[in-house]
This record gives C-alpha cells, sequence and structure tokens, in this order.
C-alpha cells in the first residue's frame, strides 16, 4: 500500500496509554492533516468511531484514512466498522495497526485488520510509516522505548526509561480529554517531545523522572511562575473562555456554563465568574451523577441546585444528583442531556 502523506486526510484513533499516544506522536511525524481522537474500551471506541464518521463528512476531503492503533476490536464492532464503512459515499480507507491477541479472529477475517503480537503498537505503527516516508531515528528510538516496557522486556536497556515514560502518560490527568481533547492531545506531545531529550543519557531514567514536574509546569506557565495546581487551573479557565459559546447554557433566563468533571470546581468556577460577569452561575456534571454549581453573587444556586438536581447548599456554591444522567464520552451528548433537563423543567414550572 503506497500513501501518499500530503494527499491523505487523516483521522487517527488511539489509546489512552503511553503506546496509544505514541502511536499519534509518530503519525504526527509524517503527516500534516491528521485529527486525533483517543479512546479506551468498550463504548468510548463506537462512539469516536460514530464521531470520526461525522467528521469525515464534514471535511470531506477528497482521500481520507481512518487509522486505529493500540486498541483491538471485538468482531461486532469489526463487523460494523466495516460496514459503517461502506455506507458512506466519500472514498476512505481504514487501517488498524494493533498487537493484542484477542484480535486474532478479526484479523484473520478483515484485511484492513493488521495484527502482530510481537511488537507494541508504537513499534508497529513506526515501523509500517518509516518503510513507506524514510526513517527519523529519534522518533526510532522512543518507539524503542515504548515498545520495551509495553510488552514488558524487563531485559532491554530502554525498559526503565520506558517505566518512567508509561507513568508519565498516566499521571498527567491535569487536563480533562472529553472537553478540552485538542489540549490535552498536545499536552501529551509535549511530555513526550521532552522525553525524547533524554533518550541515550546516563540513568536516564532517574533524570526525567526528577525533571518531571518542571516539564508540566512548562507547558503550562504562559509568563508568571506559579504552583503546578494555579498554572493548570488557570489553564482551564483559559480553555473555558474559548470554548464558552459552545458551553453556554441558560436556566430561566439566567446565563450559565456548563463543564464535565473540571475538578477543582470552587477555584475554576470562581475564577471564570470573574472574568465573565455576563454569566450567572457555574455548573459542573460528573460521571457519578452528581452536580456542582457556583454563582458569584447574581444569582441563587441553591435554588438552582433544587430545582434541577434535587439538592441545595448555599447561594453561592451547592450541589446534587441527576438521577437520569447517561455518562458519555462526548461533550455534546452530555449537554444536550441537561439542555433536555432545563427544557422539562421550565415546561413543568
Amino acid at each position: 500500500m503506497i500513501l501518499d502523506a500530503m494527499q491523505y486526510t487523516i483521522f487517527h484513533l488511539s489509546h489512552t496509554d503511553l503506546d496509544g499516544y505514541g502511536c499519534q506522536f509518530i503519525t504526527k511525524n509524517y503527516f500534516k492533516n491528521i485529527k486525533f481522537y483517543n479512546s479506551n474500551y468498550g463504548k468510548e471506541i463506537d462512539e469516536k468511531y460514530a464521531q470520526i464518521l461525522r467528521d469525515i463528512e464534514i471535511v470531506a476531503a477528497a482521500k481520507n484514512i481512518i487509522l486505529i492503533t493500540d486498541l483491538n476490536l471485538t468482531l461486532e464492532q469489526s463487523k460494523t466498522f466495516d460496514e459503517r464503512l461502506k455506507s458512506i459515499k466519500i472514498p476512505v480507507k481504514l487501517i488498524l495497526l494493533d498487537h493484542h491477541q484477542s484480535g486474532a479472529e478479526c484479523a484473520n477475517k478483515y484485511a484492513w485488520y493488521f495484527l502482530d503480537t510481537s511488537r507494541s503498537a508504537a513499534k508497529i505503527t513506526y515501523d509500517f510509516f518509516s518503510k513507506i516516508y524514510g526513517e527519523d531515528k529519534r522518533i526510532g528510538r522512543l518507539a524503542d522505548v515504548i515498545n520495551a516496557v509495553d510488552i514488558w522486556v524487563d531485559n532491554s536497556s530502554d525498559f526503565e526509561l520506558g517505566k518512567v515514560c508509561l507513568n508519565l502518560i498516566a499521571n498527567a490527568k491535569e487536563l480533562n480529554r472529553i472537553m478540552f481533547d485538542e489540549a490535552n492531545t498536545e499536552f501529551m506531545f509535549w511530555l513526550l517531545q521532552n522525553s525524547m531529550d533524554y533518550l541515550d543519557k546516563e540513568n536516564t531514567h532517574i533524570l526525567l523522572e526528577n525533571d518531571i514536574h518542571a516539564i508540566k509546569k512548562m507547558f503550562f506557565k504562559n509568563d508568571k511562575d506559579d504552583t503546578l495546581s494555579n498554572l493548570v487551573s488557570k489553564y482551564n479557565v483559559s480553555q473555558l473562555n474559548r470554548f464558552k459559546d459552545k458551553m453556554s447554557i441558560v436556566y430561566k433566563g439566567k446565563k450559565g456554563i456548563l463543564t464535565f468533571n473540571i475538578g477543582a470546581v470552587s477555584i475554576v468556577g470562581n475564577d471564570f465568574l470573574t472574568q465573565n460577569p455576563d454569566y450567572d452561575f457555574f455548573m459542573d456534571v460528573t460521571s457519578r451523577r452528581t452536580v456542582s454549581f457556583r454563582a458569584n453573587g447574581k444569582v441563587d444556586v441553591s435554588k438552582i441546585a433544587y430545582e434541577l438536581a434535587g439538592g441545595g447548599g448555599h447561594p453561592n456554591a451547592s450541589g446534587g444528583a441527576i438521577a437520569g444522567f447517561r455518562d458519555s464520552f462526548l461533550y455534546d451528548n452530555i449537554k444536550n442531556q441537561i439542555i433536555d433537563l432545563i427544557r422539562l423543567k421550565e415546561e413543568s414550572a
């Protein structure tokens, strides 16, 4: 298969661990027109695949590739994906590169399903594209490091550095990938890019582990230095300011912003409302169906919490729970549920 890197638009879905983000970091090195998606297993894969198909129709590029890495599909998912791909009119190639033995049945049935259990997905991805477009020694070294830890080659000289990189990505929880997927991917790439500076140094794994805090701060720091938690909060507020139109909701004439699993609700909520005086309240829903409300003296959120979520609290800080809330991996699905809830409450008032 010969792929012209300049002609194709790539829609790359990958896992949410070191190997998965490593695959995307590698493809970024070879393709310019590329959009990234990440998923764990189960229903999330289906939601992200459906999102990719919608995006393909919106972008309407002449040549498209759906690339799936480090995710093994069930036989039913493979069948559904194959059928849905054939139903759209835009030309699309599907390529899946994986290393999980549980995908063997799918690999035997579908030509687009490439399986090799001897290498990590990042190593497979690098070997696949480097044969087409040429080698990059530093990217190749990173793939070797990921390979050593992902398939647990504990006698490899890259194993200890791989362990540090594994934890580096696993503990990078500073950004919410449901709301800020592009920023989260950029953050993961920042961590991987900086980890490459430690390749082949003496005691490289120790040096990288010692510097992780500083590397993270460099990503979030704009001008003034601060603690990592404060820098992350400021960054989250800047992201909310960027996407506030998309995240806005209205309840009984009062304007609010809806977030999902934002964390540090009091800090982020207060900072956002202070910077955006045209907003009356801040609402955060969690995957546990709980909801937190914050205000800045313009509305009594204890009343909103009672009416929308059977809760209560203080005028500027309240909470509750939404019994019928269904967790999702797409922000639009979450917001649509809240809009429906608001509509029902307003109609019954």
